[in-house]
């Protein structure tokens, strides 16, 4: 029953995303929600001012109607919800803020903490009330520590540093459509390998939402998914993990969020420090483009290599 349910969740989510494309993408063209392309990246980036962004709000639509009607409404669920909407509804924001008011830089710095500290925080009461256990295991042993009242500042660091980092990795036509939909896909079999059905179905539903969104996000993409979708994947994600009580595979099934976000805290630190940049463009798939390979090359290594790293998750786990 829970392998049936598993696939009807991603099913739904994607034929959602599939019939939501259509309609959502004329329309972001006629409000003009057109993508703003930073000038001192890649010349052939270009060439795509003007597509349509927020695209995001496909993926959480898609994603929200079939994890409502799958889900069992249980307390994980709230801390789901929580994590996923409440994110990507910081995205969306930022995003509307960038497009409709002409900001480039859209929500300020403090006022996207603000707004990230604050879902965090609610998702810490939600664990809270649920005496979720504030045990760390350490992927593929058997031993674990138990942080107690740090767990909570914890939380709010992988919630942080996932929607960050995933945020980071949206950077080219398909890139984090695909890496998601690969560790969402591990995060639904270990969540099925640890009975945690609500993760299971949330992971499996955000499966099929983006692979949904990817046939019109792959190259040449037909929209962009924005702050809106990167945001709210990253916060979901984050939530999985800490359900599932894999907070430390997160960095494992993960990884390429994880390079990506270090190679823009190594290249700034590097600049600020020596003055001189290690890549030459952070986040590092574009410093792979200025090197001469072809966007879909680096997208496709790159999905490649998050392949590889949730199979090392599973085989950790499993």
């Amino acid at each position: 029953m829970d392998t049936m349910v598993i696939l009807f969740s991603l099913g739904a989510s994607f034929l959602i995303a599939v019939l939501l494309g259509p309609l959502f993408i004329p329309l972001l063209r006629r409000m003009k929600f057109g993508q703003q392309i930073r000038t001192d990246g890649p010349q052939s980036h270009l060439k795509k001012s003007g597509t349509p962004t927020m695209g995001g709000i496909i993926i959480m639509l898609a994603l929200l109607i079939s994890f409502l009607k799958f889900s069992d409404k249980t307390p994980d669920f709230w801390v789901l919800f929580t994590a996923s909407l409440g994110f990507g509804l910081v995205g969306f924001l930022d995003d509307y803020i960038k497009i409709v008011f002409k900001r480039s830089l859209g929500l300020t710095a403090r006022q996207k903490l603000f707004g990230q500290l604050l879902f965090s925080i609610i998702v810490c009461a939600e664990l809270y009330n649920m005496n979720h256990s504030t045990m760390i295991t350490v992927p593929g042993t058997s031993w674990g520590f138990d942080l107690g009242w740090f767990y909570y500042p914890f939380v709010v660091i992988i919630l942080f540093g996932s929607s960050n980092a995933v945020n980071f990795t949206d950077g080219l036509d398909g890139l984090l459509s695909g890496t998601s939909a690969i560790a969402f896909g591990a995060f639904t079999i270990l969540a099925l390998q640890v009975s945690e059905h609500e993760s299971a179905i949330f992971s499996a539903a955000m499966v099929g939402a983006v692979l949904g969104f990817l046939i019109f996000n792959a190259h040449p993409a037909k929209v962009f998914m924005g702050d809106t979708g990167s945001l709210g994947i990253g916060g979901g994600i984050a939530a999985v993990a800490i359900l599932t009580k894999m907070e430390l595979m997160l960095v494992i099934v993960g990884g390429v969020f994880v390079l990506e976000m270090l190679s823009v805290i190594l290249q700034v630190g590097s600049f600020k420090l020596r003055g001189k940049r290690i890549f030459k463009m952070s986040p590092i798939h574009h410093h792979f483009e200025l090197s001469g390979w072809s966007e879909w090359r680096v997208v496709t290594t790159f999905w490649s290599v998050g392949l590889l790293l949730a199979v090392i998750g599973l085989l950790l786990a499993l």
